[in-house]
């Protein structure tokens, strides 16, 4: 019964290695960009840190519920698979996850003891969350595990079924492939906004009055 509970990854037939579904780990890891996000948002805005402490709180028991017991009992994790439920999964090979996930909890346990414990703040709490929203961005957007990345250079071995079969060595299809245009395109778009910003800036400055006058009507009830 204990070794059902405390594992790591999933069988799948066909697959020689335990694997995790990838489109739940996505899910789950937008789920957390969000309360991240939204957290450090406040922080930003309004100076208050109560939300990212709690979103710590939350962030640090998820990653310790997948790396020691099980990611299939990780709260997000379960969010996710009821989000995605009606998708085909995509398998990916487990310990690279594992990987970047302990990455990911280690970083969380530095944030819970500067951030929460000694109820500090500074350059290093700050580049943490920057680097945790990068993470967590690029594989609910992407599907691109930055963690997993590392998981070569530290095991001297191949990762083996990485998302979207980025492991293997293959051409790419004509689909995939960019072309000067394509690119030029790219260039434009970014010269465009550098551009607008200069033409623009001061007008866009303007704070935009009520349309409705539903503001000065709520002030008048007031008085």
């Amino acid at each position: 019964m204990a070794n059902k509970i405390f594992r790591f990854g999933e069988d799948v037939e066909g697959y020689n290695i335990p694997v995790l579904n990838e489109r739940e780990v996505r899910a789950a890891a937008g789920l957390l960009f969000l309360l991240m996000f939204i957290s450090i948002l406040t922080v930003i805005m309004k100076g208050n840190f109560l939300m990212l402490k709690y979103a710590i709180v939350i962030f640090l028991t998820d990653f310790l519920i997948r790396v020691f017991v099980n990611p299939k009992y990780a709260p997000t994790l379960i969010l996710g698979r009821l989000i995605v439920y009606n998708q085909t999964p995509e398998y990916v090979g487990a310990k690279q996850k594992k990987f970047a996930w302990v990455i990911g909890l280690a970083l969380a346990v530095i944030m819970l003891v500067l951030q929460v414990i000694v109820n500090s703040y500074s350059p290093i709490t700050g580049l943490i969350c920057l680097i945790c929203l990068i993470f967590l961005f690029f594989e609910s957007a992407f599907g691109i595990c930055l963690g997993c990345k590392f998981y070569g250079w530290f095991y001297k071995e191949k990762a083996q079924y990485c998302p979207g079969e980025v492991c293997d060595v293959k051409a790419r299809q004509p689909i995939q492939k960019t072309s000067v245009t394509q690119l030029m395109v790219v260039l434009g778009f970014i010269a465009w906004i550098v551009v607008s910003v200069f033409l623009f800036n001061e007008y866009f400055s303007e704070k935009p009055y009520d349309l409705f006058g539903i503001e000065n009507n709520s002030e008048a009830l007031k008085h």
